[in-house]
């Protein structure tokens, strides 16, 4: 099959051709899903050494351990589990020690503000636990509905709304402080 007969194929149909055999097919959900996966480890470990090291964990365990995706949840909601996983897994070994790299702005009119508000909410999920500000990176930060991110940190979905309920109002709180300063 050629690499433009996998794009065509949707991510459950490319791990099940992964898992027959096809030595291309997890190339191409690889292809697809790093830069997300990335982003996850980024907001997750807030280090780009861990995280990097995290993604590249979680890609080859969900190489060698695709036999075990049973199709409860979709392809992408199981590879967020296991990116997170593979950070928290790194992060209880080693604490990191380096801050995130400044990243170009949204909005390059006003790029003095950008990075000060950027750098708040940073500051601010720093701040939160790590069950809080788990949940929010991925319901507010990622889009995942409610149902996956409790799948993908494996809790109930009202764990992951008070999470997220608790984590948003102590961030509004931190930012309403930082504000009066």
């Amino acid at each position: 099959m050629t690499g433009t007969e996998l794009a065509e194929l949707d991510d459950l149909a490319l791990l099940r051709r992964h898992q027959d055999g096809d030595a291309d097919a997890f190339g191409e959900i690889f292809r697809r899903h790093r830069d997300r996966m990335w982003a996850v480890a980024l907001r997750t470990a807030r280090d780009p050494e861990v995280a990097a090291d995290a993604v590249q964990d979680a890609f080859l365990n969900a190489f060698r351990r695709a036999h075990s995706f049973r199709g409860d949840a979709q392809v992408t909601t199981w590879l967020h589990r296991i990116t997170v996983n593979a950070c928290l897994d790194r992060l209880r070994r080693q604490r990191p020690t380096a801050d995130l790299e400044d990243h170009e702005p949204v909005d390059p009119r006003d790029r003095h503000r950008s990075v000060e508000v950027r750098l708040d909410v940073r500051d601010a999920l720093d701040q939160l636990p790590e069950g809080q500000r788990l949940a929010l990176v991925l319901v507010d930060m990622h889009g995942l509905s409610v149902a996956e991110a409790a799948q993908v940190l494996e809790v109930a979905e009202g764990t992951v709304k008070s999470r997220c309920s608790r984590g948003r109002e102590a961030m509004a709180r931190i930012l309403q402080l930082g504000e009066d300063a």
